[in-house]
């Protein structure tokens, strides 16, 4: 896998040498040859690119090719891309954040900050209506702000961050002393990724749940959700449901739809990336009600107010894709997802979502850390390179007596 910057590039030169671009992600396009048998995989975010592929000399005849069109710079083997860090070695990947909590820190000058077990208290209730409005709001936006891009590769603080960014338009003193938590939770686990192993499986399983009625101003229930490919997580969620709840029952099986609209998305894409996902596809779940009404395809007096769309999940039943199966409590992973835990159950879960602490393994935390300071260094070096550059031109107008125009 490589990754390189370079000025923004037209979706038609990849449609011209052979990319085809996914219909499952408008950023994503794929090559393949049934000639030589490679497939590659461009994805594009802005003026960054990640290209990947089977065959190496594929990928450096397509890396030729953009240096030959665009002003592009290679940074070889991924170690650090928006934000995250990679780091690798024979037993997987490792992807941390550690960079971006560290200015996190920095800006709110809580570097020796005390650290707490939990990102949030357990039956901690924010409201629109208690304590002081914040006289300086944007510094709550601020760190909102940060913290959902910090969900990317943290799934631990997934319901934190949603639950805090319910406030952005008159956040108060409450809701800015919860989002302190969070940073001082993230300043003990600084060094927490997720890892995801060189030899995990290619099959999806899903967790799903849902916490009733718990949002203290509207009485809407919270859904949750982690997919895994493998042993690997690769998409989860917290997300307020849309309406109202009448049961616990109910408020589950919605959760049980998001849920099942991500797997369908998940499968297709990965149809797209020629890898073969094996179904049914598990689907667990911790509540028997809600599976009772996927099953029973009868309209009685519990069921016939739900929209059609949550119905979804029978349909997927029904064709084969899904299988629901009981999980307990204590092991349903996307509890995480939607309610605040205790620090023993919360770590617990997070160990069983693929979260590593790169302070476990030392290897992984050289790996990072010269990747850090590698591409910290290349880019540095870019950026001179074309500060001499302008220089020389500078210079080269002024022996000339010619003009500069001003930018």
């Amino acid at each position: 896998m490589v990754s390189f910057a370079m000025v923004p590039i037209h979706i038609k030169y990849l449609q011209g040498i052979g990319f085809v671009r996914s219909k499952q992600d408008y950023s994503l396009f794929s090559r393949s040859s049934e000639v030589t048998g490679s497939f590659l995989l461009a994805l594009v975010y802005v003026d960054d690119v990640l290209l990947t592929g089977t065959h190496e000399e594929e990928i450096i005849f397509v890396k030729k090719g953009l240096d030959e069109t665009f002003i592009i710079k290679d940074l070889g083997p991924m170690r650090y891309f928006l934000g995250l860090e990679v780091a690798r070695n024979a037993d997987g990947i490792l992807l941390n954040q550690r960079k971006y909590v560290l200015d996190i820190l920095k800006d709110l000058n809580m570097e020796d900050c005390g650290e707490v077990l939990f990102p949030m208290a357990r039956g901690l209730k924010l409201s629109t209506q208690q304590g002081e409005v914040l006289a300086q709001p944007d510094v709550y936006r601020r760190i909102v702000g940060r913290l959902l891009y910090l969900n990317l590769a943290r799934p631990d603080i997934s319901y934190s961050v949603q639950h805090l960014s319910q406030f952005p338009s008159e956040p108060r003193t409450p809701h800015l002393q919860a989002a302190i938590h969070v940073v001082k939770y993230l300043k003990g686990t600084i060094n927490v990724g997720l890892f995801y192993p060189s030899n995990s499986t290619l099959s999806i399983e899903a967790y799903s749940d849902a916490d009733s009625g718990q949002c203290a101003f509207t009485s809407r229930s919270l859904s949750g959700y982690c997919i895994f490919l493998g042993t690997s997580l690769v998409s989860w969620k917290t997300k307020k449901q849309k309406t109202v709840s009448k049961s616990t029952a109910e408020a589950e099986y919605r959760s049980m739809s998001y849920t099942t609209s991500e797997i369908v998305w998940l499968n297709n894409l990965l149809k797209e990336l020629h890898v073969d996902v094996t179904i049914p596809i598990p689907l667990y779940y911790d509540n028997k009600a809600a599976e009772h009404i996927a099953h029973n395809p009868v309209f009685h007096e519990r069921t016939k107010h739900l929209d059609i769309d949550c119905h979804y999940v029978r349909d997927k039943l029904e064709e084969g894709l899904l299988l629901p199966q009981h999980v307990r409590s204590t092991e349903q992973l996307a509890d995480l997802m939607t309610k605040p835990l205790g620090g023993q159950q919360h770590r617990h879960l997070c160990c069983k979502l693929g979260m590593k602490n790169v302070d476990d393994s030392a290897q992984f935390f050289k790996l990072g850390l010269y990747a850090l300071m590698t591409v910290q260094l290349e880019r540095r070096l870019w950026r001179v390179m074309h500060l001499v550059e302008d220089i020389r031109t500078l210079h080269d107008c002024i022996s000339t007596g010619k003009g500069i125009a001003a930018n």
